[in-house]
């Protein structure tokens, strides 16, 4: 290396970028069908490596739980990008609360080893509601330019009514009714 000269950055592997993508699926399987008490070592098998590339990859358990809560909150936002570009902007607003009580439904049973991303300080935390704020956003402004939402409730205000929905519910099989009470929201904030 040429005095002066800083290193530059190695792009990953290929099979390591492969491998990661494999454990992170994996783990959001395992993690689904067991509530986030499935071993490592699950997780590795199914992934189809060695626990040691599950290491190399997330070097802790919360790493791994992180790095899926992460991704799904990425696909919620794919997923407000997409029905942004629909006729019905309630509609649209209506099917992404549900896919977000979809994605509760996968941590509820991980919400101690996502307690970093409760503590409202931590860096997933204030990863989690901006991108979660602007995915809601993207879906409320229209319904309320349009005029078929009301203006009085804010974008924040849905997104927090919602995940109290998710929360507030103990029994085993909540989900279900936590859609029908999104259903009864969303329909009392419609202006007609």
């Amino acid at each position: 290396m040429e005095r002066g000269s800083s290193p530059t950055m190695r792009r990953p592997r290929a099979d390591s970028l492969r491998n990661r993508e494999k454990l992170l699926m994996a783990a959001a399987a395992v993690f689904r069908e067991t509530g986030g008490a499935g071993t490592l070592e699950a997780v590795a098998r199914r992934a189809g490596v060695g626990i040691g590339t599950l290491y190399r990859h997330f070097p802790t358990r919360e790493a791994l739980f992180e790095a899926v809560y992460r991704r799904e909150i990425e696909q919620l936002a794919e997923l407000s990008r997409e029905l942004s570009e629909t006729d019905d902007p309630v509609a649209a607003l209506r099917r992404f609360l549900h896919g977000m009580v979809g994605m509760v439904a996968t941590k509820k049973g991980m919400i101690a080893a996502l307690a970093i991303a409760i503590d409202g300080t931590s860096e997933i935390a204030c990863f989690s509601f901006a991108t979660l704020s602007a995915a809601m956003e993207r879906l409320h402004a229209p319904a309320v330019a349009s005029g078929s939402m009301r203006a009085d409730v804010s974008a924040d205000d849905i997104l927090q009514t919602v995940v109290g929905m998710c929360l507030a519910r103990r029994e085993e099989q909540w989900e279900p009714a936590v859609i029908r009470l999104i259903d009864v929201f969303v329909d009392g904030l419609k202006t007609d």
